[in-house]
Order: C-alpha cells, then sequence, then structure tokens
C-alpha cells in the first residue's frame, strides 16, 4: 500500500505516493529524476548516495524515503543557484578533484555540510568529514586542497547558505 509523502527537496516541495520499503535514493533517482545522487554500493560504504537531510549528510541508500516525510533535503542540484557553481563545485574544478565524477556530488555534500557546521576546518576535519565516501582516482589530496579552498573563498566571502 502506498504512503503519501511530503518533503522538501532543493527548495522546493514535493508530495508523492511511494511504496514504504523504496529508499530516498531510489525516489530521488527514479522518481523525481534527481540522477545527480549516484547509486554505488547500497550498502552506505562508499558514500556516493550522500545528499544532505535537515543539515545532516547522510546515505539516501540506507534512509527510507517515508523517513524524509516532512523534512529537508538537499542534492548535488540543488547547490548552483541562477546557473552558478556553488563555491564548493567551483573550487573541486579549479583544484582538479574530478577524475571520473562517481564519486564527486557525494563528497561535495559531504564537504558542504562540514562547511555549514565548520567554516574553518583542518585537513583532519576534512579527512574526517569525507571518511564515508570513497573515491578510487584521486588519491584524496586534491579533493582535501578543493575543501580547503572553498573553506577560504566561502570564509572571505562571508559563507554561502545555500
Amino acid at each position: 500500500m502506498k504512503r503519501i509523502i511530503q518533503m522538501t527537496v532543493n527548495g522546493e516541495p514535493v508530495e508523492l505516493a511511494i511504496e514504504p520499503n523504496r529508499t530516498l535514493l531510489q525516489v530521488l533517482r527514479e522518481d523525481l529524476e534527481l540522477t545527480g545522487t549516484k547509486h554505488g554500493c547500497g550498502l552506505g560504504d562508499c558514500g556516493a548516495c550522500t545528499v544532505i537531510l535537515d543539515g545532516a549528510p547522510v546515505n539516501s541508500c540506507l534512509v527510507l524515503a517515508v523517513q524524509a516525510n516532512g523534512r529537508e533535503v538537499l542534492t548535488i542540484e540543488g547547490l548552483e543557484e541562477n546557473g552558478d557553481l556553488h563555491p564548493i563545485q567551483k573550487a573541486f574544478v579549479e583544484k582538479g578533484a574530478i577524475q571520473c565524477g562517481f564519486c564527486t556530488s557525494g563528497m561535495i555534500l559531504s564537504a558542504k555540510a562540514l562547511l555549514d557546521h565548520n567554516p574553518r576546518p583542518s585537513e583532519i576535519d576534512i579527512r574526517t568529514a569525507i571518511s564515508g565516501n570513497l573515491c578510487r582516482c584521486t588519491g584524496y589530496q586534491k579533493i582535501v586542497e578543493a575543501i580547503q579552498a572553498a573553506s577560504e573563498t566561502m570564509a572571505g566571502s562571508g559563507g554561502d547558505a545555500r
């Protein structure tokens, strides 16, 4: 039996009738066509499916969509504003932190959650924040450098609440 859920996704209200056993990842990708959130391992180990739920990064493959009822979800598609990349996205491009791109959306959202709560993180803070996101291409150093650069840019501009 389907359940009606209401949530805010990337600032927009959404109402859906869904089966109660469907994950947030499935609903985002299949029903809302927000395919920037990747399906990786399906076990919560890789972080490719990371989204921000009420300000905290979560593995959307482990969250039932019904658990998002009444809550706010931010996906990678919700970061851009008026066609401009978010400062974290810009830093990833500028620092060469993107290789195959599969982990990128999850990494960026984990970084955003970190910078929203700690605008001036140490390297250890950054590495801890992205420890749930696996990357097979970059060796993480460029990703850490990108997050550090974004931190400096955002702190210099007074932050970015998007």
